[in-house]
């Protein structure tokens, strides 16, 4: 089943936009606290070629960090790539 999913982390205000900006739109998500998982960010590290979070997928698109969310929000992006990924906007 194609989720959104969010890797985050203790005390990560990027994290805490991007849950907010997701909870805004009604969008539901999955949230993934690398902090509480041993071995778990340099996993996603390595699947992503970042070291930061928050890491957003869309389905098995990853759309990056808090940055590149807000951005696919302001150009009106998010809404068809969720579309594109799920069949409608919820």
């Amino acid at each position: 089943m194609k989720k959104i999913k969010v890797y985050t982390a203790n005390l990560c205000p990027y994290c805490t936009m991007a849950k907010k900006l997701l909870d805004r739109k009604g969008l539901k998500y999955e949230e993934i606290n690398v902090d509480k998982q041993p071995g778990l960010r340099q996993a996603l590290m390595q699947k992503t070629k970042r070291r930061t979070v928050p890491q957003i997928f869309i389905g098995d698109i990853h759309v990056g960090g808090f940055d590149d969310l807000y951005a696919l929000e302001q150009t009106g992006k998010l809404d068809e790539l969720v579309e594109a990924v799920f069949g409608e906007v919820s």
